[in-house]
């Protein structure tokens, strides 16, 4: 089923592939994209690849969080939103209220990796062992296997929709223990991880580098093959939000849906993410 999922997917994706390359810019056309510091780097990279082949168009990429993307989009300060969860309904019924229509457009898969420093010799956690520490039921690495040290435990803030990610699929809503420290972004997290020996924390998959060590959850390693395969349990989409559908053959439409071509797919896979499509080599 998959398989012919991906098929479709790809079909779709010859229909549009080089759409971004046709089309026509107006003179100093803009766009602006607000939101996820996750999907920041593919919003970033396909902004950089665009204005190369639109040398007419003017992208800014702002990295404030989900929940502002969101804001931004209802708000009318941005074209296109990012976010690595979905809206809520509050959010809709706010866009409603402002005369918005947002409209996802799913455009590559993500696995959120816990991580820890090099040096921790702790490499495998449970769910619920993961789960227990930041609960504050577990304090110390000699708990789950480690050496005897207290745990520093790292999390997002809460307008994070890598936040909101881990909140439901490891946290089950469960409030998360006080006194907690909190980062604004992926790269703040994967820093703090790395200069601490004794830290926990968890980032999107595209920041998992050499500084850092994702540990294996439920003896699933946080990879591609294992996000794309559905088996790793802590994974989600990342979307890009518009206010309506953009107008085929717009300069929007060019760019949200360059996750489609071949291009943007080899940036999504070397950014470190899972695209959508699926191409025969």
């Amino acid at each position: 089923m998959r398989n012919k999922i991906m098929s479709v997917v790809a079909a779709a994706a010859v229909a549009v592939s080089g759409m971004f390359f046709s089309g026509a810019a107006n003179a100093d056309e803009k766009i602006v994209i607000e939101g996820s510091s996750t999907v920041g780097p593919i919003a970033k990279q396909f902004a950089e690849f665009f204005m190369d082949k639109n040398k007419g168009v003017n992208i800014t990429v702002n990295e404030s969080g989900s929940g502002n993307g969101a804001k931004a989009l209802i708000s009318g300060k941005c074209d296109i939103a990012t976010m690595s969860r979905f809206m809520k309904e509050k959010e809709f019924k706010a866009a409603a209220g402002s005369g918005k229509m947002p409209v996802a457009h799913a455009v590559a898969m993500d696995g959120i990796a816990v991580v820890v420093n090099p040096a921790n010799p702790v490499g495998k956690l449970t769910l619920e062992q993961i789960h227990d520490i930041y609960a504050g039921k577990v304090n110390n690495w000699k708990q789950v296997g480690g050496v005897d040290m207290p745990i520093v435990i790292i999390s997002r803030d809460t307008s994070s929709g890598t936040y909101e990610t881990f909140e439901t699929k490891v946290m089950h809503k469960d409030p998360i223990a006080s006194g907690v420290e909190t980062v604004g972004s992926n790269g703040q997290m994967r820093a703090r991880v790395q200069s601490t020996k004794n830290a926990i924390g968890y980032v999107g998959l595209g920041f998992v580098d050499k500084s850092v060590k994702a540990v294996l959850v439920n003896n699933i390693p946080a990879t591609k093959s294992s996000v794309a395969s559905g088996v790793y349990p802590i994974a989600r989409p990342l979307f890009m939000f518009t206010d309506g559908y953009p107008k085929p053959g717009s300069t929007v439409f060019r760019f949200i849906t360059m996750y489609l071509s071949k291009d943007g797919e080899a940036i999504i896979e070397r950014i470190g993410f899972v695209p959508l499509t699926a191409y025969k080599k």
